[in-house]
Order: structure tokens, then sequence, then C-alpha cells
């Protein structure tokens, strides 16, 4: 019979290889679980309340904002401005910086989300997902602030993210490898169910939407091509799956290999609260992630907004991509 392991057993094992830990991490993230599972709650019980749909507000980029949107915004503030161990918050859905709320304890820690990955699935029942970044304080001052929020991915001390649907995974990583673990909603627990996660070196799926195939550069539609031919070294082309959630599409490429791509020229997902987390959980499991011309984790923050373009998956086809996205723009170069 197979050990039971919660993640809280797990995350106290990972403390215990670092031996001056205070145990501040440790509560950190499970306040993080904490909200996750409420959020699980209310994505569940979406279709039985009057929970879906859109709200009367419109996010910093423009979007409408769904109300499960709102809900896991709040849900993620309520739960980790009061924990006493972060100092600033950013999020996708909130144009500034989140400061902590006035009385709470500050700590020495820094909270990127995305509330609510993948939000324009929510009405047909598609995964979404709940993804996160931490980092640790750099500045001197009690309160943290944007200069904290905009540091380079390498530097990050934990990434992950959360996943509804089927059943609810919570995935992350602490930079010793890459760990699964799934809700059991009768224990209310998170359960040990994919230990040291490696994403195969080639998959064999390319996940991209085709309906902006007309604004790709030349690398990528020559990349596309490609990976649609049958090649004898390579085997049959490989498979179109695009769900439209990066947390799900990202999920199942990370398990099943292939690659995700959302190309530029300036890309549309944000290096704060989706490409740099990820990032770092694709590399740990063995991965990749780029934006063509450089890593992920090496671009410079300079907004809390910043977008790039993400090529991310399995270390092959993530290189295989760049060879073609640099040869095509060589070649413009000439």
């Amino acid at each position: 019979m197979s050990k039971i392991t919660t993640v809280q057993q797990h995350i106290l094992d990972e403390e215990r290889l670092h031996p001056t830990a205070t145990g501040d991490f440790t509560q950190l993230l499970t306040s993080l679980i904490v909200a996750a599972k409420i959020i699980s709650r209310e994505v569940n019980k979406a279709g039985l309340v009057k929970i879906l749909g859109e709200t009367d507000n419109v996010n910093v980029h423009g979007e409408v904002v769904m109300k499960l949107d709102e809900f896991a915004q709040q849900t993620i503030y309520r739960a980790m401005g009061d924990c006493g161990h972060l100092c600033v918050m950013a999020s996708e859905e909130s144009e500034n910086i989140i400061p902590i709320p006035d009385g709470g304890k500050r700590g020495r820690y820094v909270l990127m989300f995305d509330p609510l990955d993948g939000s324009s699935n929510i009405d047909v029942n598609a995964s979404i997902g709940t993804i996160f970044s931490i980092h640790r304080k750099v500045t001197d001052q009690e309160d943290g602030c944007e200069v904290d929020c905009l540091q380079h991915g390498w530097k990050q001390l934990a990434a992950g993210y959360f996943i509804y649907g089927s059943s609810t995974m919570m995935v992350y990583t602490t930079g010793n490898g890459v760990h699964g673990f799934t809700l059991d909603p009768s224990l209310g627990e998170f359960l040990l169910s994919h230990e040291r996660i490696t994403t195969p070196p080639r998959g064999r799926i390319y996940s991209i939407n085709e309906g902006n195939a007309t604004k790709w550069d030349l690398g990528t539609r020559r990349y596309i091509e490609h990976v649609k031919e049958d090649r004898k070294e390579r085997g049959h082309p490989y498979s179109l799956r695009y769900i439209g959630s990066l947390v799900a599409d990202f999920h199942r490429n990370l398990l099943k290999g292939g690659i995700f791509l959302y190309p530029g020229p300036k890309g549309k997902l944000r290096l704060l609260y989706e490409a740099n987390p990820l990032a770092m959980v694709a590399e740990q499991a063995g991965g990749s992630a780029t934006t063509g011309n450089m890593r992920i984790l090496d671009v410079e923050p300079t907004s809390l907004h910043q977008r790039v373009p993400l090529i991310i998956g399995s270390r092959e086809d993530v290189a295989e991509y760049e060879r073609f996205y640099k040869e095509s723009t060589g070649a413009a170069a000439d």
C-alpha cells in the first residue's frame, strides 16, 4: 500500500531540507491552499447558483470581469492579506499593487497571482485555474512596493497553479522538482498524486490558437507547418489540442508532452502572473519556456502588466521552435 501524503506534510518535509527555515513560508502556502479550496468549492457549484456570468466591471486589460473572477480575487486577498507573511501582492485583475490591509502584520514575501485563469470558459464548464508566484522582498521598507514585484522570474522562491476541472489539483515547485496533489473532497485535503512530475523531452501535441494564423511571424508559421508534416524521424504529425485556458493546456502538455504557443510580436500573456510561474514549473519538470528570442525567466520585468510571447513545453519541442524562429528573423534581417 502506498503512503498517503497530504500537501501540508509534503511542504513540511521540504522545509526540513532548509535548517534555517522559520516556518513562515510553510504557513504562507497553507493560507494560499485554504483560498484555493474555497474557490474550488464555488467553481464546483457555479452551475447551481447565480454566480456565473459577467459583472458590471472591466479590469485593467479592458476585459469584462466574470463574477467568479471577482470572487477568486477577493478570496485570495482576504486569505493572504491577513496571513502575516506578505509585504505586498499584485494580481492580473488589479491595475496597481495590492497593499497589505491596515493593521495587518507585514512579512518578507511577495505574492503575484492570476486569480482565475481561463475564466472565459466558465460558462461551458471547461477547466480553469489559479496561478501563483512567490518572491522574497528585496526592498528595506516594511511595506512592499512595485520594485518588490518587478523581479526576474529566475528569482522566484515558489510557483505553481491550482486547476479546477474534473478534480481539483495543486501543482507546485519550490525549486526542488514539481509535485502534484489532488483534492479529496470527502477529506478536504490535497493528497500527493503526482510525485516528481517529469515532462517528456518531446511530445506529439501542439497548442495554439490557429484563428490568429494571419498575425503569426514567419518562424511560427513555418514551425506549425513543420509539426503538421508526416516525418519519418518523428512519426505521425502532431495533434492540435487547444482549450483556450492556459492552465488547462499547460497542465495536459506538462503530463503528456507537447508545446503551447502564444507567439509575438508582443504577445498576450502576462509575464508576472502567467509566463514566469509556469516557466518555473516547466523548467523544474525538465521542460523549457521561451519568448522565441530568450528564456522567459531571464526577461526583465518593466511593468506590472507586461505582456510577452510564450512558447512553453517539452524541451526538444521548444528548442526546435526557437530554431525556426531565429532562422526566420535572421533571414528577415538580411
